[in-house]
């Protein structure tokens, strides 16, 4: 098959390396593979690198950008258009929503056969604007129609979509995202060098969390219980993986409480050390306030260290709660603070959790398992697809 996935920007992230894992794989499997993407601009860092060593075609439009920018999201629109037509796909596979919105409308008028969009967190629930959501619900709802298959990470995506009156119950299938399983099984660096390089002991309990330093990622939370979990754990420590706009607000915070010596901010750091950082950790807490479904969660699994996470979107569906770990009521600081502290104490616990974790998440998030699961899907819809 010919396809092409379209992305908005190759920042590292979930969704963008769900989609280079896609694009690999289905290389592998014989198909001819075509990404199409925005620059990587953004603070998060890029996977564009990676795209281009690889050994299927890459095109980057510059036009396209994440902000609203009608002058430029019509030149992408009329550029997508041009692209298909001379590529002629036969599956076009959009992800994000401005390259999901904008692909999906150029996949048409190019007259693409098969139409397939993922759906790796909702635009829609992500602002506290109430018209931004409305306009991105009213645009996801115009592009559903335009959608052979709607894939979704995370069943909760699809029963929210629904709720939100986008697309028919048929046109969606689960295919949780893939990962890289094999690093977090066995990190390239051994648990102990990896504390030492961070100033840490055995006798240190690590508290991990792997997200961008942004709103609705739950760092303010955690900010607002560490006094009392750091007086009642003196090896209590933090370890924060990533970086973002509010690095300096939360520093200056952590600094007017006297803890700051008990945060560790690994900073952004290359995907290639993200498997030795979590097998760092004690626990990996999750406490953001949107997801898709956190990669964080399965990724921690894979490397034996049990989760807590509040129950939004599709975080029940990244762990077994009692079993891998502890699922919250959204945004209840005061169980959050109590499922750490008894995971903290319990090392028995810690490691039965990070076992059953382990053996759940390769049965589920393995990237083998996604790729084929699209192959199914590619087979399943196109054959239709053409003779409509």
């Amino acid at each position: 098959m010919k396809i092409v996935h379209i992305i908005t920007r190759l920042i590292i992230g979930g969704a963008q390396e769900n989609t280079l894992l896609s694009c690999e794989g289905q290389h592998q499997l014989g198909h001819d593979v075509t990404l199409i993407t925005g620059p990587a601009l953004g603070p998060e860092g890029s996977l564009l690198g990676r795209a281009q060593v690889g050994e299927y075609r890459v095109v980057v439009v510059d036009e396209m950008r994440r902000a609203i920018r009608p002058i430029g999201d019509f030149q992408t629109y009329q550029c997508l258009v041009t692209l298909l037509r001379d590529l002629r796909p036969d599956i076009v596979h959009t992800h994000s929503s401005k390259g999901g919105i904008l692909g999906r409308w150029a996949a048409r008028r190019a007259g693409v056969a098969a139409v397939v969009h993922t759906i790796h967190g909702l635009a829609f629930t992500a602002s506290i604007n109430p018209m931004l959501n409305q306009v991105y619900k009213a645009l996801e709802g115009r592009a559903a129609p335009l959608t052979t298959r709607i894939v979704c990470v995370a069943d909760a995506m699809r029963e929210q979509s629904l709720a939100a009156g986008i697309g028919r119950p048929q046109q969606y299938v689960t295919i949780y995202s893939g990962m890289e399983t094999e690093p977090f099984l066995n990190a390239p660096t051994v648990r102990d060098e990896v504390r030492a390089t961070l100033g840490l002991t055995d006798q240190h309990i690590v508290v991990g969390t792997i997200a961008r330093l942004f709103d609705l990622k739950g760092h303010d939370d955690l900010l607002l219980i560490a006094p009392k979990l750091c007086e009642a754990n003196l090896n209590l420590r933090f370890l924060w993986v990533g970086d973002g706009l509010l690095r300096r607000r939360f520093e200056s915070r952590m600094e007017k409480m006297g803890l700051r010596d008990r945060f560790i901010l690994a900073g952004m750091v290359s995907p290639q050390r993200v498997p030795e950082l979590t097998g760092a950790m004690d626990i990996l807490v999750h406490p953001s306030r949107r997801e898709g479904l956190a990669r964080a969660l399965p990724q921690a699994a894979l490397a034996g260290i049990p989760v807590i996470a509040y129950d939004v979107d599709g975080n029940k569906e990244g762990l077994l709660d009692g079993v891998s770990g502890i699922l919250l009521p959204p945004f209840d600081v005061e169980k959050l603070s109590a499922a750490i502290s008894k995971l903290g104490r319990d090392p028995a616990l810690r490691s039965k959790m990070g076992e059953a974790g382990r053996q759940f998440a390769l049965g589920r998030f393995d990237a083998r398992i996604m790729v084929e699961a699209l192959d199914r899907l590619y087979h399943q819809i196109l054959p239709t697809a053409r003779r409509s």
